[in-house]
């Protein structure tokens, strides 16, 4: 059974095979030319190499880390690596288990830094020697209102993984726990969704000078 809409037509994502003869540009990928560039990138990088697209994003990334607890294998990870993407993000931090599910990244943790820890305190001491202070995320007592609490702009922005959230040794580890007010009658949010939420805050106080001072 089809779910388009009366009138509506498939899309079809990115661009076809480049028409020759071809630009004279480094940073563009003979093959994507030839048979066209169907990746999850902006247009601005239809046809250019992989590795060009990860150095013009270094040029331009965001002085926050992004960092979440993996201890049993959260499957949220890949959307938190794709949020990350979005609002270029320094670099993200997987804590505990290597394996993560990749498929929720769409494919954007090739452009991503992705960095692993094996233990909390690792994490804690490498966010130490970098001087960046641990802001954690979660839904807990004390914990400050996003929405009205200034982000440091270097920093890193900590969550917990689906279920039970940060850890208390976590929570002991960051400078200050921040919370997303909600107001229904769940008891939290998706991870996923959460990361967003927050990187979000840290770009409008950041970015567009639009939030609490």
């Amino acid at each position: 059974m089809s779910t388009e809409l009366p009138g509506e037509e498939e899309r079809e994502v990115g661009v076809g095979p480049h028409p020759e003869p071809w630009p004279r540009d480094p940073r563009l990928d003979p093959e994507l030319l030839a048979a066209g560039d169907r990746r999850n990138v902006i247009d601005r990088y239809r046809y250019w190499r992989r590795d060009a697209i990860v150095a013009d994003l270094d040029k331009r990334r965001h002085p926050f880390h992004v960092a979440i607890e993996n201890w049993q294998h959260d499957f949220n990870i890949g959307a938190v690596v794709r949020n990350a993407n979005a609002f270029l993000a320094a670099e993200v931090h997987i804590i505990g288990k290597r394996r993560w599910n990749r498929r929720g990244a769409m494919v954007t943790d090739r452009y991503q830094h992705v960095q692993h820890h094996p233990t909390l305190e690792e994490f804690v001491a490498w966010a130490d020697g970098a001087d960046l202070p641990l802001i954690g995320i979660d839904l807990v007592p004390g914990a400050l209102p996003i929405e009205t609490t200034p982000l440091p702009r270097n920093c890193v922005l900590v969550l917990g993984q689906e279920g039970p959230g940060l850890s208390e040794p976590a929570q002991a580890a960051c400078t200050m726990v921040c919370s997303i007010t909600q107001f229904g009658s769940t008891r939290s949010i998706n991870a996923g969704v959460a990361s967003g939420i927050a990187m979000h805050a840290w770009i409008r106080r950041h970015v567009f000078d639009d939030g609490p001072n």
